[in-house]
């Protein structure tokens, strides 16, 4: 039988991520309640979207009233399972590694890093950042993956040596998902994957903004 959330439609757990993030600060602002038609004017995304995402794990909202912000972002982060501890393990100490174990937002959401992995001999021992999260050499990486209950491994190296560390984390059994900074598709089987490539993002942008200069002209 096919799971439920095989028939989530992928696209929908980027959107309640964005969902969560526009509830958490519409919370800070003081805000209580939100209709669906705000909360799409604020995502640029259609009403209609949000009600049909959200009506796959229940019922939120009341006709006439919108939503309770509280009780849909405590509802989100059930969702998303942001509403504990996930230790994350990054193999790459070098600018992004260093970045992202520096950047202490990731915590504030529930994402720990407790540890780095690298091959530089020079890096190893050492540890990085405010909270020291230590650097261990790759050999090392099932071990300590282990030890750690690291579940969520991120690719942070070169893209030719990417899928060799994907094929690496995906042996270590603990990790249930990686987050591939590298720029380059990798493969990867029983384990969920996201792919961040900023230049992606760059390029994007770069042709939305041309693609308006051409139109001018």
């Amino acid at each position: 039988m096919e799971s439920k959330k095989s028939k989530i439609p992928s696209p929908v757990a980027k959107r309640l991520a964005l969902y969560h993030r526009c509830v958490e600060t519409l919370l800070k602002s003081g805000k209580e309640m939100i209709s669906s038609k705000e909360l799409g004017e604020r995502l640029s995304i259609k009403s209609s979207q949000i009600r049909k995402d959200l009506s796959y794990f229940g019922g939120f909202g009341k006709r006439g009233s919108g939503y309770n912000l509280n009780y849909l972002k405590d509802a989100l982060e059930n969702i998303m399972g942001i509403n504990r501890t996930w230790n994350v393990g990054v193999v790459g100490a070098g600018n992004i590694g260093t970045a992202l174990a520096n950047y202490q937002g990731l915590l504030k959401d529930g994402y720990k890093i407790v540890a780095l992995f690298d091959r530089n001999d020079k890096k190893v021992g050492k540890t990085v950042g405010p909270r020291k999260v230590p650097i261990f050499h790759v050999n090392e990486m099932c071990q300590k993956i282990r030890e750690l209950s690291i579940e969520i491994g991120v690719i942070a190296v070169p893209a030719e040596y990417a899928q060799s560390v994907a094929d690496r984390l995906v042996k270590c059994a603990e990790i249930k998902g990686i987050i591939n900074f590298a720029p380059v598709k990798i493969y990867v089987e029983k384990v969920d994957l996201e792919d961040v490539d900023i230049s992606i993002s760059f390029k994007s942008l770069t042709f939305k903004i041309w693609s308006e200069v051409i139109g001018r002209k």
